[in-house]
């Protein structure tokens, strides 16, 4: 596809920017000359781009690497007959199950998950300046079984605040069946006060060292609006 007019491919980018830092070499902003780059660069290599340039994949209709030849036929799956390792055999490492670090207790007593939703895209800074989109899904929103609601006096659209040993989120009630009843949802596309990562825990795993943003441990609590205060959901409308 062609960009819309007047606006640059991110390769005429890159070269720009390249051009006026000074960098050594030539950067190309043409898309065939720098896919020939990266065959050139790639070969020999576990993903070997090698054999594969632009008048190939538009008679073949897509080629899969490793392909190191022109003559090569492509990999549509790989590790058939052995695997990437000296004796191409596989490597299966054991993982013993570890708990999660931080644990629901007395004064944290609901577990808090975090992910995406239909309408954005991780953290939401490209799909929240697009009006449709902002429009389907304009702000963040706590979502949690009526049963676990029922107990905190939450109903539908109630501004609820989520507090961990680390922060508080403020948001509207989403209630729905799907979600375990100990457990509360809440997208992390949103900044300000509905910024999931208030919330969420540091702690790494011990061998890939990713953080436990996944789960942790948090207490609910209906906030209940002050009329004089002007308390409106629209104020949770905050971008990061």
């Amino acid at each position: 596809r062609m960009p819309p007019q007047d606006v640059r491919t991110d390769l005429e980018i890159l070269a720009g920017l390249a051009a006026r830092l000074g960098a050594p070499g030539a950067i190309s902003a043409d898309p065939e000359a720098t896919f020939a780059e990266l065959a050139r660069a790639s070969a020999g290599g576990a993903a070997d781009y090698g054999g594969i340039s632009y008048s190939r994949l538009d008679a073949e209709d897509g080629i899969f690497w490793p392909c190191p030849t022109p003559r090569h036929p492509g990999t549509p799956r790989m590790f058939l007959d052995r695997f990437a390792t000296p004796d191409g055999r596989a490597r299966f490492v054991p993982v013993e199950f570890r708990p999660v670090v931080e644990d629901v207790d007395a004064d944290y007593p609901v577990y808090l998950t975090t992910g995406r939703m239909l309408a954005h895209y991780q953290s939401g800074a490209q799909t929240r300046r697009i009006k449709a989109l902002a429009e389907a899904a304009p702000q963040a929103y706590v979502e949690l079984h009526p049963d676990l609601a029922e107990q905190y006096g939450i109903g539908e659209g109630d501004l609820v605040r989520v507090t961990s040993r680390r922060g508080t989120v403020t948001a509207p009630a989403r209630l729905t069946e799907t979600i375990r009843t100990d457990t509360v949802f809440l997208p992390f596309h949103w900044g300000g006060r509905g910024r999931a990562n208030s919330l969420t825990n540091p702690a790494l795993d011990p061998t890939s060292r990713m953080p436990e943003f996944k789960v942790c441990a948090v207490r609910l609590e209906r906030v209940v609006a002050d009329p004089a205060a002007g308390t409106r959901h629209e104020e949770l409308e905050v971008t990061a």
